[in-house]
């Protein structure tokens, strides 16, 4: 591994023709396809650059320094990595002839955090009534899932609803990678690590989990849930661990149930699928769904409550909000908002039996 200013040095003399967008606090996101073509996210939206490595070498040896910074191996028998930068951004690198394009990278960048339910609101991404509702159920100890698709802003709104935590509860993160940045004072960052050259020192997210369970957690937040760890999440929400998140992809809160299911059989823990299933309806309480529009913006588009399965053994959703599209503006600009349904959440009593701030008005459709 080499020192973090000699590999800042060698980032800038190898990554140049990219570094006003390394700088550039509204890019949000560097894809490299090869060394002549070379896109960023602005804004949400996708837009060709003019630059241009000088040669393919160039851009093989600032990928081969990022590995070597992190103390991965990237070569022809392990031609994908992910990485951090010093910054926090998040490097994905895929190596020829897996990459048709040649070397291909993508750099998500993570700004210093500063959003907030109320700046959602103000974006139009999450109406005030939505708002109290997910702050009721953060001081329910609700479990819950935000799900959505790549770049639909999952992390994000983590980000945001981790603020609504009492700042007095010890809360343990788990990550494949540094991406949240949780603002109480009492955290435990624990971060996912791979194998060293020789196979060695491997860490996975499940592993972590198991330690977690031993550092007397409040919470335990995840970053996002890829695979196995998925049975390690729903065991822990159901042993007594309430309020705990996570993120995962998925399109439709139902689809968010069946993939966490999926991936909870990627585990090496075999269980009968009905047993399964049991547990994922028991385990989330709360799905939260976002996803991002075709002119760039993100906005929440379902918030559903899970009431476990059906006589069929199917899961029961209870839509309580949901995003009602209005067509575009003259500038292109997505209209409508996030809208009750009139469905009431089952535990409402037991929130007002904990003395929290409970209004009725908030799922009456307008």
């Amino acid at each position: 591994m080499i020192p973090k200013i000699i590999f800042e040095q060698s980032i800038k003399r190898y990554f140049k023709c990219v570094a006003p967008y390394l700088d550039d606090e509204s890019v949000s996101e560097i894809m490299i396809n090869g060394p002549d073509d070379i896109w960023i996210e602005v804004s949400g939206k996708l837009q060709k650059t003019d630059a241009k490595f000088e040669n393919a070498d160039d851009l093989m040896g600032g990928v081969k320094n990022i590995a070597q910074y992190v103390g991965k191996t990237l070569n022809e028998l392990n031609p994908r990595m992910d990485a951090r930068l010093p910054d926090g951004s998040r490097v994905h690198v895929v190596l020829p002839p897996c990459a048709r394009n040649g070397v291909s990278v993508a750099i998500r960048r993570f700004g210093k955090f500063s959003l907030t339910m109320e700046k959602l609101m103000d974006y139009g991404s999450i109406t005030a009534n939505a708002a109290e509702f997910i702050n009721l159920c953060v001081h329910s100890e609700k479990n819950m899932m935000v799900a959505g698709g790549t770049g639909s802003g999952k992390t994000s709104l983590l980000n945001c609803i981790s603020t609504l935590i009492d700042p007095l509860e010890r809360i343990i993160v788990i990550e494949d990678s540094t991406e949240l940045q949780l603002q109480q004072p009492h955290v435990i960052m624990l971060e996912a690590r791979g194998p060293d050259s020789k196979g060695r020192g491997k860490v996975e997210i499940g592993d972590l989990f198991r330690s977690a369970m031993r550092l007397r957690p409040d919470r335990i937040v995840i970053g996002e849930i890829r695979a196995g760890e998925a049975l390690d999440l729903i065991q822990a929400m159901t042993s007594g661990h309430g309020g705990s998140m996570s993120t995962t992809h998925a399109t439709y809160p139902d689809d968010t149930l069946r993939r966490l299911e999926t991936m909870a059989m990627m585990s090496e823990v075999k269980m009968p699928l009905a047993a399964l299933r049991s547990q994922v309806a028991s385990a989330i309480d709360i799905i939260v769904q976002t996803s991002r529009f075709n002119d760039g913006s993100r906005k929440l588009t379902h918030i559903v409550e899970c009431l476990g399965l059906d006589d069929a053994g199917e899961y029961i959703i209870h839509p309580l909000f949901e995003f009602k599209h209005r067509g575009f503006d003259n500038s292109g600009k997505v209209m409508g908002k996030l809208e009750a349904l009139g469905n009431l959440p089952t535990f409402l009593d037991k929130a007002r039996a904990q003395q929290l701030h409970v209004d009725e008005n908030w799922f009456r459709p307008e």
